[in-house]
């Protein structure tokens, strides 16, 4: 079991910048990878973004590329999703999650937290 507790999410204006943090405990070490979601009212649920493990390597999605850094720090369990020049569209709950192999689905998933962003 790994369970995974999101905080960061708030309002913020247009172009703004915040900063979630997605803290994992329980049986993390037999984790591959952790990724971002989120979902507008309304919506699916859609890829933000992922980071591996142990590697560090990241994959994003098409309408974040360039403006969300995803980045972890094994020693404290934690990934982090930095949002820069954010848009109203990206208005969403945010809820991380984890892949425990390669390919596979993503199993553990967080409560989420929401992200505002205001004209």
């Amino acid at each position: 079991q790994v369970q995974l507790v999101e905080s960061g999410g708030g309002l913020v204006q247009a172009g703004g910048s915040l900063r979630l943090s997605c803290a994992a405990s329980g049986r993390t070490f037999s984790t591959y990878a952790m990724g971002w979601f989120r979902q507008a009212p309304g919506k699916e649920r859609e890829f933000v973004a992922a980071i591996t493990w142990s590697g560090g390597s990241t994959v994003y999605a098409d309408s974040v590329k360039g403006r969300f850094t995803i980045s972890r720090d094994n020693a404290k369990n934690t990934v982090y999703l930095q949002m820069d020049s954010l848009k109203i569209e990206d208005t969403a709950l945010y809820s991380c999650a984890t892949q425990m192999y390669r390919g596979s689905q993503y199993k553990y998933w967080g409560q989420g937290t929401q992200v505002t962003v205001s004209s």
